[in-house]
């Protein structure tokens, strides 16, 4: 039985791999997964990269209406895959996994917390303030033209 910690690593991981899956940071996210799952063994670590590819490719040819479905089973699955691991560890080997794993989730969270915007975007990792005065104008992006001069007055026989 895993202690409450590694429990709560192995549920954390479940959830890395769905909140990295079809992002920019999943090639490299699996990577490192596979290589903690192999601890050394190409072999083993070929098996896990093909599991993770499984479950990506589920989660991009899923349909809409079952993506959240499909995203919460596969947590799931993945979690119970890191939990069967661990226990699977002899106890001094199961604490230096979760060491290296507990490494691995927070550099994929700080990774994660970096933001990125498209071309004509805005991407904010904290907070933002756009204000205006004096008659100016802000905004955080504009699409189209913004013109500033006084407004017209309305026609008397329209109110």
């Amino acid at each position: 039985m895993l202690s409450e910690a590694l429990t709560a690593l192995a549920a954390a991981g479940g959830t890395a791999v769905m909140t990295a899956a079809g992002t920019e940071a999943w090639e490299g996210f699996r990577r490192k997964v596979a290589d903690w799952f192999g601890r050394g063994d190409g072999g083993r670590e070929t098996v896990e990269l093909e599991r993770l590819d499984r479950t990506a490719a589920e989660l991009a040819g899923a349909e809409a209406g079952q993506l959240e479905r499909l995203r919460i089973r596969q947590e799931a699955s993945w979690q119970a895959r890191f939990e069967a691991f661990l226990e699977a560890l002899p106890e001094e080997e199961r604490e230096r996994a979760g060491e290296a794993l507990r490494a691995l989730l927070e550099e994929a969270a700080a990774r994660g917390s970096q933001v990125s915007a498209g071309a004509g975007g805005l991407a904010v990792g904290g907070n933002v303030q756009v204000s205006a005065n004096r008659g100016s104008v802000a905004a955080g992006v504009i699409h189209g033209g913004v013109s500033l001069g006084r407004p017209s007055v309305p026609d008397p026989t329209e109110g």
